[in-house]
């Protein structure tokens, strides 16, 4: 049977949507802007890197990055990623949100701008120490994943909980779009102030010495966005659950929220004392209880947003034949370094601007009226269905005149992982876990899709190579080919649908409902443990 609901979260739960809310949907979400924008800003400087530090005299195309030095310069922010997000993860549940959120903020600022300081008297040098600050740049991005989506559940009620969520990650699509638009105006300045032939014309002017400082501003303007945020975080109470419920300071957690919500709220403190000192509120991560209880719900978030991630990071698969298609991005040979920065700037805003951002906010609009379950499920299942069309019919897309259907299933399938899974992913693990382990088990299962992110982007960057060692690209050994990744790929999101039935649906519910939390020990089912001779009850 269930407790009645402690008046401080009630408070919270059936609060009317109000000012405090999209405050912080605005402080979390910046951190979400920044996270997006630190990670994705990265390729739209790769190519600049390659002609200003691999230059090779003589050659009839312009310098690129080695295979593994291109792999190392972004996957190694990903790494980190999926450190920190174990780390912080476990860190906001033992310390609290609010704490914790200050550091991986600080963390996110210095490592941008030391990215755009990076040094070094050789080209392994300078790729070395860009590596060594964006993995602490990572690390820090990571941090935020748990806590953002924590903190944003617990202050949120309980009717539009999914779409502040939703909020919240949906500023990923902003973060992309200023990326693109920021490179865009700085390689547009340099190229007005920097004339330079084409790369056909004049090999080594077409790099003009300044245009190394483009990427350096591209990558440190990122602490600009979190530096603004730093204050206001700082400002925030600590969410009432966490006070409450696991720091079991009930009359702190009436005090902060009444000031938030203007209204006088009972401290409840001996309702909040018996309830923290419940034993079936009390067992760990590690434990039976916690695997009978939770377990197949956070091998489904983890399962799904491991396999999300590797399709959603895998698109670069196909992206180059996406903008060379439709004539975004001209040879390289033909541009200067600037002017190339600026080319793939463009491609990258349009898509954000046409694809991804609609994407998103289509999830925060829909999330509370049709649930994470059925948007969930339908996103894979349209990842499915456009992945296998882009695949079997492979040759037929690569045929001249044919290029729009292929551009429009690329779309669909970028539009329906935000209004999807990417979006979905992110929302239920921070709603269907305990208080006292929510940082925790989001983190897994942000690790896990972190894990996935580095499969797709990096294992299937090899296995798409063409079979014929002729036709692969420099540096790269024979693949599977692009048609038979893609069928991989599309078996990928099957297989990403199946794994949503394991996710309960938290639509309309309180945290507690979903997590257990309230509900007393006679509807619990016990399980007997046997210790010596004797017998004693354990709740689950």
């Amino acid at each position: 049977m269930a407790r009645d609901q402690l008046q401080v979260l009630n408070a919270l739960d059936v609060a009317k949507t109000q000012l405090y809310h999209f405050t912080t949907i605005i402080i979390a979400g910046m951190g979400f802007f920044t996270d997006a924008y630190d990670l994705f800003s990265i390729s739209l400087v790769t190519k600049l890197l390659g002609r200003i530090y691999y230059y090779k005299e003589g050659s009839a195309k312009p310098g690129t990055l080695p295979p593994v030095v291109a792999s190392s310069v972004t996957a190694v922010a990903l790494v980190g990623t999926l450190v920190g997000q174990l780390f912080f993860g476990w860190l906001g549940d033992k310390l609290g949100r609010k704490k914790v959120y200050g550091i991986t903020l600080i963390l996110m600022v210095l490592c941008s701008l030391a990215s755009g300081f990076s040094f070094g008297s050789t080209p392994k040098g300078v790729m070395a120490s860009l590596c060594f600050f964006r993995f602490w740049l990572g690390f820090g991005i990571g941090g935020d994943y748990p806590l953002s989506a924590t903190i944003m559940s617990e202050y949120a009620n309980k009717k539009t909980r999914g779409a502040f969520i939703a909020a919240v990650f949906a500023m990923q699509g902003f973060g992309i779009l200023v990326g693109g638009m920021v490179a865009l105006i700085v390689s547009t300045g340099f190229d007005h102030g920097f004339k330079a032939p084409s790369y056909e014309v004049d090999p080594v002017g077409s790099t003009v010495p300044q245009a190394d400082y483009i990427w350096r501003i591209v990558l440190m303007f990122g602490a600009v966005p979190a530096g603004l945020t730093y204050y206001w975080r700082m400002k925030m109470p600590e969410t009432a659950r966490y006070t409450a419920l696991v720091a079991k300071n009930a009359k702190q957690a009436a005090t902060d929220m009444g000031r938030v919500l203007q209204v006088e709220i009972d401290p409840e403190e001996a309702k909040v004392a018996s309830l923290t000192e419940d034993k079936s509120n009390a067992f760990g991560l590690f434990t039976k209880q916690f695997a009978k209880r939770h377990g197949l719900h956070l091998l489904g978030t983890c399962s799904t947003w491991f396999l999300l991630d590797i399709a959603f990071y895998s698109q670069n698969l196909f992206q180059k034949d996406v903008f060379s298609a439709i004539g975004w991005i001209p040879k390289a040979q033909t541009m200067n370094a600037v002017q190339e920065v600026f080319q793939i700037s463009k491609a990258q805003t349009l898509i954000a601007l046409c694809s991804t951002v609609p994407g998103y906010w289509f999830t925060v609009v829909f999330i509370d009226i049709i649930g994470r379950f059925i948007i969930q499920l339908m996103g894979f299942f349209f990842m499915t269905v456009f992945m296998f069309a882009l695949a079997f019919p492979y040759h037929h897309w690569t045929l001249k005149g044919n290029h729009i259907g292929f551009v429009v299933m690329y779309s669909l399938t970028f539009f329906f992982a935000n209004f999807g899974p990417n979006a979905t992913t992110f929302v239920v693990p921070a709603e269907i876990f305990p208080a006292r382990l929510r940082s925790t088990c989001h983190g897994i299962s942000a690790a896990a899709g972190k894990a996935g992110a580095i499969v797709g982007a990096y294992g299937f960057l090899y296995a798409s190579q063409n079979k014929d060692p002729s036709k692969t690209d420099a540096g790269y050994p024979p693949g599977i080919g692009v048609k038979n990744s893609l069928i991989v790929l599309g078996v990928i999101n099957f297989l990403g649908m199946c794994f949503t039935f394991l996710v309960p649906e938290p639509n309309g519910k309180s945290l507690e409902e979903l997590s257990g939390e309230n509900q007393d020990d006679g509807s619990i089912e016990p399980v007997v443990e046997q210790s010596g001779d004797a017998n004693r009850t354990v709740p689950v």
